[in-house]
């Protein structure tokens, strides 16, 4: 862009400097009206798509500011060469464009991931395909911030002559080969490739049921480096990507939230199971966290002292199925207490009379029994 006819070349470098000034100004007020009404255009043409008005809200003001610095860059392309400053403020400008195209690109990322979680809310009941989706969109987009943040900061490094061989490197570094040669000896790519496998084959999801490392929790968030597991006491355990790789652990909702709770009960031998079994078959019936798939009773074992009883029952997610456990387990006890105490674990022992000459070690006048061991 040739501004020539707006500059006096024979004019002094203060009145030039004061006319790139007001160019610059000028430049700038033209650039916030267009995008104000090529925004309101957009969305005027683009009424009921999501993806692209959901796009004019979140890259507003990025988009704005790539108007402006790139009309700037204009005017000083074409300000004389006498210019007070001009070398300096042009390369500010050059930088801070890359640095708002690099926002830019990172809202419109961001646009795209709040959209796909719009369509898939994951506040319902089964959201089983919803948490998949919205797993996948939150580490690809923030993998994507990664990949687009280097590349910014790559083109920046560019610009400076003494930084440029580093900026090649660092760009270089960007490609695919780069981020697998660089997994052995840097834990941050490590853990960045261990978010794309977890986008991808979902060992584990947003809001999942974890077991880890014998703590009970869900998946509150999953970063670009750690997961945050939000324990059921409201403790956080902190977790990298890359152990989720390398580790076992339990995860009890990743085909289905449905699982199966287990109450035990001690009971002594003469506890009628079969009544047992119709009152807890009854009391299923009338709790309604029980979801009708499983309610079954057995005897599991038996000791020396007592025998254990299995009440098997079945919930729609591994909270339900916690209350409901408590809720069976706390009935049943009030249940045979009532009816059947003497069915409660006891000790059984034999006590003899001091003085009883039948019973076998028993004591009389001081001297132990005959036989009595």
């Amino acid at each position: 862009m040739d501004l020539d006819f707006l500059y006096n070349m024979n004019e002094g470098p203060l009145r030039s400097g004061l006319i790139v000034l007001g160019a610059a100004v000028v430049a700038a007020v033209v650039a916030v009206i267009v995008h104000r009404v090529g925004i309101m255009l957009i969305r005027r043409i683009a009424r009921g798509h999501l993806f692209t008005t959901t796009a004019t809200e979140v890259a507003y003001n990025a988009s704005r500011l790539c108007l402006i610095l790139f009309l700037l860059r204009l005017v000083l392309t074409g300000a004389p060469d006498n210019t007070p400053g001009l070398t300096s403020v042009s390369y500010l400008t050059s930088v801070a464009l890359i640095l708002a195209l690099t926002w830019f690109l990172i809202r419109c990322v961001k646009s795209v991931s709040v959209a796909v979680i719009k369509l898939n809310p994951y506040d319902v009941a089964d959201n089983l395909k919803a948490r998949r989706i919205l797993t996948q969109t939150r580490v690809l987009s923030r993998s994507a911030y990664f990949i687009i943040a280097l590349l910014g900061l790559s083109f920046v490094l560019l610009t400076l002559p003494g930084a440029r061989q580093f900026g090649a490197s660092l760009l270089a570094s960007a490609g695919v080969a780069g981020i697998v040669a660089g997994i052995a000896a840097k834990p941050v790519l490590g853990n960045f490739f261990a978010g794309l496998q977890i986008a991808f084959s979902q060992p584990i999801r947003i809001d999942d049921v974890l077991i880890v490392k014998g703590e009970w929790g869900r998946v509150e968030e999953i970063t670009g480096t750690f997961v945050v597991i939000r324990i059921w006491d409201e403790r956080r355990m902190i977790v990298p990507l890359q152990w989720f790789i390398e580790n076992p652990f339990e995860n009890w909702t990743h085909t289905s939230a449905t699982i199966l709770g287990t109450v035990f009960l001690w009971m002594d031998f003469s506890v009628p199971a079969q009544q047992v079994r119709a009152e807890f078959e009854r009391v299923c019936k009338t709790l309604p966290l029980w979801d009708k798939r499983v309610c079954v009773m057995h005897v599991t074992d038996a000791g020396e002292r007592n025998m254990q009883i299995r009440l098997l029952v079945s919930a729609a997610d591994s909270g339900s199925a916690f209350e409901l456990r408590c809720q069976i387990r706390e009935h049943m006890i009030a249940f045979i207490a009532k009816n059947y105490p003497h069915a409660l674990p006891r000790l059984r022992a034999e006590v003899q009379a001091r003085n009883d000459p039948d019973a076998p070690g028993a004591i009389i006048d001081g001297s132990p029994k005959e036989g009595g061991g």
